[in-house]
């Protein structure tokens, strides 16, 4: 994988509020800032965070250049004390996120960052970049796999994607969330996600005929025969020539790869395929399907009794809902080495921060398994496990449940002390499996599409009586 300097890459005033930083002192003052988002795409009821990895290979290579600096002294609004501090810029921050392919929820801190004013906030862009594309990706192809119950569902939406890296990256995603494979050729080569892919349209049209054009394929690849058979007709002629080029492999020991349908009435063509391959004797014919299905087309296909065994779906826009909405937010600052917090206060309640050095941990059922809530805690807060906890609803403070026999497990993990990375970033087939052992204990109610059951986030009483003090002790004429 190459890897490249990221650090201009950067919302402009990031910089300027930087240079204002140092010239007013500011510079070293210890903040903490949470990346967090307050809604599930598409009216879910969970998503799946991602983009740890690639935020990681960031920091690590975090650093301006003469060019950078060059290009700054051009705009003649910055310092020379401010380019020189940059010219010698070194990351030292502390840094904790939950890893990647974890189940989440709205509000909770996905990373938190502790350091220096100057550095926490100029790497606000780069760290939701990556992981609102990532996190909006893992996502979507999360309800599209749970969608597919159990078929293989192939990512091929990099000639859709908005650019080379949201194609690569977003393969990247989908693999993570459960995807089989992807067609761009990249992510196999930087990230290890399967690649896959057989012809397109245009292959059969070149031919002469159809049969010509699977006849050429079969002797090119006689393993792994898969034939797009909607050029023309998918019944009259798709299906029926692909029948033919299978007899004649069959007389040569090979089995049949499959079909693809890519147009038309899929659940008719689909049943009326499975029909014609069976009764030719290829009932281990795969039959895969494409045409920008998203989770309902495949619920509604395969309630339709549509004969589908595999799935080729565009995801990589996320159509539907192409923004994940994570923010960055100042939570807190140390004034003579002790922590006072920092609150974001709106007319939109939605927008109101949760204040504070915290940390999310998740309650799970010793008798299942099964997550309970989720329990955002000052950072010097700990749940006894031995005893009952009581959560609730902080937009409905009385919905309130009583907890017992559970575990509790932090959802963070250091990553960055003092700017050295102290994390191992995991294979990308072991952030897929820990994904997927941590989606299977979210109860089926909070994953369904249409009005899922609210999963508890709950703010521990003293993070909630700290919140409410800062919202009625505001002083507006101080401000």
């Amino acid at each position: 994988m190459n890897k490249h300097n990221l650090s201009m890459l950067v919302d402009f005033y990031e910089l300027t509020m930087a240079n204002g930083y140092l010239l007013h002192e500011y510079s070293d003052k210890t903040v903490y800032f949470d990346m967090f988002f307050r809604r599930v795409p598409d009216g879910g009821g969970y998503a799946i965070f991602a983009g740890l990895e690639q935020v990681i290979e960031y920091l690590k290579n975090l650093e301006f250049t003469d060019e950078d600096i060059d290009y700054l002294r051009r705009k003649n609004i910055f310092s020379d004390k401010f380019l020189e501090y940059l010219k010698d810029f070194k990351f030292e921050c502390d840094v904790w996120s939950v890893p990647e392919g974890t189940p989440v929820f709205p509000n909770e801190p996905l990373i938190t960052v502790k350091g220096p004013v100057i550095q926490v906030q100029l790497i606000e862009t780069m760290i939701l970049l990556f992981v609102n594309h990532q996190s909006l990706i893992t996502t979507k192809a999360s309800r599209i796999v749970r969608a597919a119950q159990g078929r293989p569902v192939i990512e091929y939406g990099s000639r859709r994607a908005q650019g080379g890296d949201g194609a690569v990256l977003g393969a990247r995603a989908s693999y993570i969330a459960g995807c089989c494979g992807t067609a761009c050729t990249m992510a196999d080569r930087d990230y290890s996600v399967p690649v896959l892919g057989t012809m397109a349209h245009s292959w059969v049209q070149l031919f002469p005929t159809e049969l010509e054009a699977f006849e050429a394929y079969a002797e090119a690849y006689p393993e792994n025969c898969v034939f797009l058979v909607d050029t023309y007709n998918t019944l009259k002629s798709g299906v029926p020539n692909a029948v033919k080029v299978f007899e004649k492999l069959a007389e040569k020991g090979y089995r049949p790869g499959g079909i693809r349908i890519d147009s038309g009435d899929i659940a008719y063509l689909s049943k009326k395929a499975r029909k014609i391959l069976d009764d030719a004797g290829f009932e281990d014919c795969k039959i895969t399907v494409s045409n920008s299905l998203d989770e309902y087309i495949i619920r509604d296909l395969l309630m339709q009794g549509a004969e589908i065994d595999r799935v080729v779906e565009r995801l990589i826009t996320s159509k539907s809902e192409p923004v994940f909405g994570g923010v960055y937010k100042l939570v807190a600052v140390e004034e003579n080495g002790e922590i006072l917090p920092k609150i974001k206060l709106s007319d939109n309640v939605t927008k109101i921060t949760n204040p504070g050095y915290k940390k999310p941990v998740r309650l799970f059922c010793k008798e299942t398994g099964m997550a309970l809530a989720d329990v955002i805690l000052l950072n010097d807060e700990n749940i006894d496990d031995t005893k009952p906890y009581e959560i609730f609803d902080p937009e409905f403070t009385y919905k309130r449940k009583k907890l017992s026999n559970f575990t509790v497990k932090n959802l963070q993990i250091p990553v960055f002390k003092k700017g050295k990375c102290v994390y191992e970033s995991p294979s990308i087939e072991e952030i897929r499996e820990y994904s997927k052992t941590q989606l299977s204990l979210i109860w089926d109610e909070v994953k369904r599409f249409e009005n899922p059951h609210k999963y508890y986030v709950d703010l521990s009483e003293k993070l909630w009586n700290m919140k409410q003090k800062l919202i009625r002790n505001v002083n507006w004429e101080t401000l």
